[in-house]
């Protein structure tokens, strides 16, 4: 079968892109495809691979062209991507990524790293090639940049923790004290850049596995995701000038100071329930989002933590709350998209701290009571690591491995506070 079609339109590189996973291919890059059909936008792309074993090559031999495919109860659409421009590996040529720095049309950064990517790590050096962790990485792009004497970018991480956009740029300082990068660069770091805090929300399955698709041409790319997408984009900067979001007609929301409501009704409501129910799930014998929903156990219990446990603990409207999760289960149940939990469960302790954790610990503040289901949940995500297929760094891996319930617990590290309180509880249901 004849492969899909090569061929690309010319345009300038735009935007640096740190991630090629499913997510942004069918989020970012799907909208700037959108921008480039319908307005001025013009703008190509140049992924950056933030790891050194990732999806590049498989994108590369395609010239970095693939098919993205949304479905829903709305129908289906199917979109040919072309604005990925190539690839860059930094692992492999790290001359060719601080590279990027010198082109001066490039002025979007969009990252996702997943929950653990914007992290201070000290032992990240300057002499690196490249250092592990993605805030460091950036530091040097910046840093060759600076040297140019080029102006900064409009960064838009969309990584799932609260305010990244400020804690990415947090970041990006601790690197330039860390490495001695003198009061200059930290000043142009803050002048010339605009870092925004952003929340992202589309349900993206990445490649249908098992599924036969007629495309009338071989892709091994394709992209899967729901019709549902949300961007919001906190900042005083007025981006819709340079990406104009809407007037591609696209479900991008720019505000100034109210990302937090819509953060943290996505982050609670959609990612808890999949945090929530995902390692039960998994360790119960389901793979996908859609099996949970038809399974009557598993339905149950997903209800019981988003209607009894998840929305109380939230001071904001009950209204808004259970229509959006109404609107979440029907998501859940896209008869098209196969997400399987394998994929969301990828850095679940991680996940787990900033999706579900703050409900547990809000509904206990509230009600002075703790959320049984819950919990349960929390017991099952400590023997998923014991005894499931978990997918973390190797570090957590083990450590949840061979840790005891309550050393667990009481890792101020893993979740940022000494959780004893709630060992009684997660024990029992972990024995039952």
């Amino acid at each position: 079968m004849k492969g899909i079609t090569t061929s690309k339109t010319a345009r300038p590189v735009k935007v640096i892109q740190f991630g090629e996973g499913g997510f942004l291919r069918g989020f970012a890059d799907w909208m700037i495809q959108k921008m480039n059909e319908t307005t001025d936008f013009n703008g190509n792309v140049v992924v950056v691979q933030p790891i050194e074993n990732g999806l590049c090559d498989l994108l590369t031999a395609q010239n970095c062209n693939y098919t993205h495919i949304i479905r829903g109860a709305e129908g289906v659409e199917k979109t040919c991507i072309d604005v990925i421009e190539r690839c860059v590996k930094p692992y492999e040529d790290f001359a060719g990524y601080l590279a990027l720095a010198g082109n001066p049309d490039a002025r979007f950064i969009i990252s996702n790293t997943t929950e653990a990517g914007i992290v201070f790590d000290p032992a990240c050096k300057m002499t690196d090639t490249p250092p592990a962790s993605f805030p460091a990485k950036l530091t040097l792009l910046l840093k060759r940049r600076f040297e140019l004497g080029l102006g900064g970018f409009i960064l838009l991480p969309c990584e799932l923790i609260d305010r990244n956009g400020n804690n990415l740029k947090r970041t990006v300082l601790q690197y330039a004290e860390l490495w001695g990068l003198g009061d200059a660069f930290a000043a142009w770091v803050e002048r010339e850049n605009v870092f925004c805090n952003t929340l992202v929300d589309r349900i993206s399955t990445g490649y249908p596995k098992d599924e036969a698709l007629d495309l009338g041409y071989e892709d091994k790319m394709v992209n899967t995701s729901e019709f549902f997408h949300l961007w919001v984009i906190e900042t005083e900067y007025d981006i819709e000038k340079e990406m104009p979001f809407s007037k591609a007609g696209l479900n991008v929301i720019v505000t100034k100071n109210e990302l937090e409501r819509y953060r943290t009704r996505k982050v609670r409501i959609l990612n808890g329930a999949h945090t929530s129910m995902v390692p039960y799930a998994l360790l119960s014998g389901l793979e996908t989002v859609k099996s949970c929903i038809e399974d009557k156990t598993m339905h149950d219990f997903l209800d019981a933590c988003l209607f009894e446990e998840i929305i109380p603990s939230l001071d904001m409207s009950h209204e808004e709350l259970t229509a959006y999760a109404e609107s979440v289960l029907v998501r859940f149940n896209n008869p098209y998209i196969k997400h399987y939990l394998s994929s969301i469960a990828l850095n679940s302790v991680s996940k787990f701290r900033v999706r579900v954790l703050p409900s547990i610990l809000d509904y206990v503040r509230k009600f002075g009571k703790k959320p049984p289901h819950l919990l349960f949940s929390f017991a099952k995500l400590i023997e998923f690591y014991k005894k499931g297929t978990p997918n973390d760094t190797p570090e957590v891996m083990e450590y949840m491995k061979t840790a005891s319930v309550a050393e667990i617990l009481s890792n101020r590290e893993l979740w940022g506070e000494d959780l004893s309180a709630l060992i009684p509880e997660v024990e029992a249901y972990a024995n039952s």
